[in-house]
C-alpha cells in the first residue's frame, strides 16, 4: 500500500502554522513529508535550527520526511555524498535529488550507513535511472519521484509521464507524483499558478487528480506539493486514495427516479468485459431491480458521457445501467438518467473491463 504525502516550506511560513498542518494530515493518515533546502538565505544556524524543528515534530507523528536538495547546497554547507551525517543529524529519512550526480555517486549514496533514502527525479526522460542501476545501489533505499511544475502549461505530458514511469517501474522502485491544492496558497518559490506533476491536473479536484492516478497505476505515493491544503481536500484525498474502486462523480437528472437513483447509487457496478464501442455495461443493476419498474422518460439523443438505464419497452433487459462512449439514437427504450460530471469525463478512458466502480452523486 503506498503512502499520502504533505508538503511544508518552514522558510516561507511559521513553526506554529507547520505544526498544525502536519496534525491535520497525521489525521487523516498522511504518512510522507515533502519539503525542500535548495539554499540558504540568510544565518545558516537559524535557519537549519528552524528546519529541524519541524522535521522533528513531523518524526515524532510518525512521519517520514524527504528533503529536497541541489548539488548547489553540498558546496554551501561543505558536504560530501560519501558524507550524510549532516541529513541524519537534521533527522531527515531521506534526501531527494532535484539534479543528479553520474550514477556512481547515487548508488554509493544509497549504501550509507544511516539509512538515509535517496530519491531521484523520474521526469527527466533519460536514461539516469540505468545508470544508477549498473552501479548496483540498495533498491530498498533508492526512490524515484516526478517533479512539479509552478508555471501554467509546463506540467508533464500524459504519454511522456507513463514512459519515464515505467523506467522506475521496471526497477521496482518505489514511485511518487505531485498534485495541487486549491486552497493552498504557496510552495517554494514565489510565484505558483498551484503545483502539479501532471498538466491535465492543474484545475482538477484533488480526489480527481488522485483517482486518476490510482486508475493509470504504476504510482505507489502521492504528495500534495503546495501549502497548506484545506481539511476538506486532506479527508476528500484520503478517501480517494484508500477506496476499494474508483468513485465516478455522477450529475442525475432531476426527472430520475427513485428506483433508477438506486441502480446508480445503491449498486457495485462492474464494467462488463465483452465490451461494445458504444456503452460500457454494468449489467447486474438488471438482475438486482428486475422486480421493479422502469418506465419511459428522457427517451433524447444519448451523447457521449451519459448514464442510461433500459427502460420497460427492452424486455429481459429492463434495469440494466450503461454509461454511454459515443453519440448514439435513442429508438424510446433507453431512459437518460444522468450524466458524468464534467471534470470526470476524461476518467471514462482509464475504466478497464472487468473492473468494478460507484457512481456517487456530485
Amino acid at each position: 500500500m503506498g503512502k499520502l504525502g504533505i508538503s511544508v516550506y518552514p522558510e516561507r511560513s511559521t513553526y506554529e502554522q507547520d505544526k498544525a498542518y502536519l496534525d491535520l494530515a497525521h489525521k487523516y493518515g498522511f504518512k510522507r513529508v515533502f519539503t525542500s533546502l535548495l539554499e540558504i538565505k540568510g544565518d545558516k544556524e537559524e535557519v537549519l535550527s528552524g528546519f529541524k524543528k519541524v522535521v522533528d515534530y513531523a518524526n515524532s507523528l510518525g512521519m517520514e520526511v524527504m528533503i529536497d536538495i541541489n548539488p548547489g547546497l553540498f558546496t554551501q554547507l561543505g558536504i560530501s555524498y560519501d558524507d550524510l551525517s549532516f541529513f541524519h543529524d537534521l533527522g531527515a529519512d531521506g534526501i531527494r535529488l532535484d539534479l543528479g550526480f553520474t550514477g556512481a555517486e547515487e548508488a554509493r549514496m544509497t549504501r550509507n550507513p544511516y539509512g538515509i533514502k535517496v530519491e531521484i527525479n523520474m521526469s527527466q526522460g533519460t536514461t539516469y535511472v540505468d545508470s544508477i542501476m549498473d552501479y548496483s545501489p540498495d533498491s530498498e533505499k533508492l526512490l524515484g519521484s516526478h517533479n512539479f511544475y509552478p508555471h501554467r502549461y509546463s506540467g508533464l505530458e500524459y504519454q511522456f509521464f507513463l514512459s519515464c514511469t515505467e523506467k522506475f517501474k521496471n526497477y521496482n522502485l518505489n514511485t511518487m507524483a505531485f498534485v495541487n491544492s486549491h486552497a493552498a496558497t504557496f510552495g517554494p518559490w514565489p510565484t505558483q499558478d498551484g503545483l502539479c506533476t501532471l498538466e491535465d491536473h492543474r484545475d482538477l479536484d484533488i480526489a480527481t487528480q488522485v483517482k486518476h492516478y490510482k486508475m493509470i497505476g504504476g504510482i505507489d505515493d502521492i504528495t500534495v506539493a503546495n501549502a497548506y491544503a484545506s481539511e476538506e481536500e486532506l479527508k476528500a484525498m484520503a478517501k480517494a486514495f484508500n477506496a476499494s474502486m474508483p468513485e465516478i462523480k455522477i450529475v442525475p437528472r432531476e426527472t430520475a427516479t427513485e428506483n433508477e437513483l438506486k441502480c446508480l447509487f445503491e449498486a457495485t457496478h462492474s464494467y462488463r468485459g465483452d465490451r461494445s464501442a458504444y456503452i460500457l455495461r454494468s449489467t447486474m443493476t438488471r438482475v438486482t431491480y428486475r422486480d421493479l419498474d422502469f418506465p419511459a422518460h428522457d427517451t433524447d439523443t444519448i451523447e457521449r458521457g451519459d448514464i442510461v438505464i433500459d427502460n420497460d419497452g427492452y424486455g429481459q433487459y429492463k434495469g440494466e445501467t450503461q454509461i454511454a462512449l459515443k453519440t448514439m439514437k435513442n429508438d424510446g427504450r433507453v431512459n437518460v438518467v444522468g450524466r458524468i460530471s464534467d471534470d470526470e469525463l476524461f476518467l471514462l478512458d482509464f475504466l478497464k473491463p472487468w473492473s468494478s466502480f460507484k457512481m456517487i452523486k456530485e
